[in-house]
């Protein structure tokens, strides 16, 4: 009685859902056992446990949820219709777990597994598919889920467990994750084919002070980039447009909107011309990172160790 007491006060109707379940969630599997077999002795021998224990695992279970979810006869069991009806949760929930586990040892297979990767827009046209080319030759059944966009936002779906690693710049310094330096590009001025600079090859960024320029956004790693190297050449560039994606500023070049800091295109872009900046040095680091308290699967071992070895080779030449 007093144990009966004390297990209508933990359940009590003013009980938090997430109490209720770390509470029933270990009985399910013994619940749909005995439910199966309609029999404790025969339901205690298929899942290798003491019957006593089983018994009062059931009893233990109605006396929590207060509802009677066998009828007894004998040594042999019937379910009553609330027991029906909890039946008929709790396998659904029972074959839901068996599918999430069943999903995570696929994603951590060696052979087969998964790789969530995330990188930069300017990344995806030649680099990231011809890593993925080259590393799939060895690996040629581990799956990508691929994410594409800039940096902070993929740092944060990181920290957010959706990602496992990601190609980045500025590479990122940060307590609680790990990054290395994987290789450099340089960044060109961009500008239109009439304009006046574009018969020169090279130019040095203070040449461009007066200049209206395209951008990305706030929070991209090359408007960063671009804002430090403008105030390094002595002065805070005037923008006319703030964008998501490199390729459409190079087209705003070549329409004459303005002159932009940006990494090589994958193709040559009519209507622009692209010139060396000799100073301040224009460059920008591509890196890796991940989180550094999150152990790898076996395929995202494999995949970072690939990266790594790509270093100072990474780009395109």
């Amino acid at each position: 009685m007093e144990h009966q007491q004390r297990s209508r006060a933990r359940l009590s109707p003013s009980s938090d859902t997430e109490d209720m379940t770390m509470l029933l969630a270990p009985r399910l599997a013994h619940f749909a056992g005995v439910a199966r077999t309609e029999h404790v002795t025969r339901a205690a021998q298929e899942m290798r446990v003491p019957q006593s224990t089983l018994s009062r695992a059931m009893v233990r279970l109605e006396q929590d949820l207060g509802v009677g979810l066998f009828a007894r006869h004998g040594r042999t069991v019937s379910l009553t219709p609330a027991g029906r009806t909890f039946l008929a949760s709790v396998e659904r929930a029972l074959a839901e777990i068996g599918r999430a586990a069943e999903e995570v040892r696929a994603d951590a297979d060696p052979a087969t597994g998964k790789v969530a990767f995330g990188f930069l827009h300017t990344m995806g046209a030649e680099t990231v598919p011809g890593l993925i080319h080259a590393f799939r030759a060895d690996h040629p059944r581990i799956r990508f889920s691929l994410v594409q966009n800039y940096g902070e936002a993929m740092i944060e779906r990181l920290r957010s467990g959706e990602l496992d690693l990601c190609l980045t710049s500025p590479v990122p310094d940060a307590p609680d994750l790990v990054a290395r330096r994987l290789d450099e590009q340089k960044l060109r001025l961009v500008v239109p084919a009439d304009h006046r600079l574009a018969s020169r090859k090279r130019v040095r960024l203070a040449e461009a002070a007066d200049e209206t320029f395209v951008t990305l956004e706030p929070g991209y790693g090359m408007r960063r980039i671009t804002d430090d190297l403008c105030q390094e050449a002595g002065f805070k560039p005037r923008i006319a447009f703030e964008g998501e994606e490199a390729e459409t500023l190079r087209g705003l070049v070549a329409a004459g909107l303005g002159v932009a800091l940006l990494p090589p295109p994958a193709v040559p872009r009519p209507g622009v011309v692209e010139l060396t900046v000799t100073a301040p040095r224009a460059a920008r680091e591509i890196g890796v990172a991940w989180m550094a308290d999150r152990p790898d699967t076996p395929p995202v071992a494999a995949f970072k160790r690939f990266l790594l070895s790509r270093r100072g080779n990474l780009l395109p030449t």
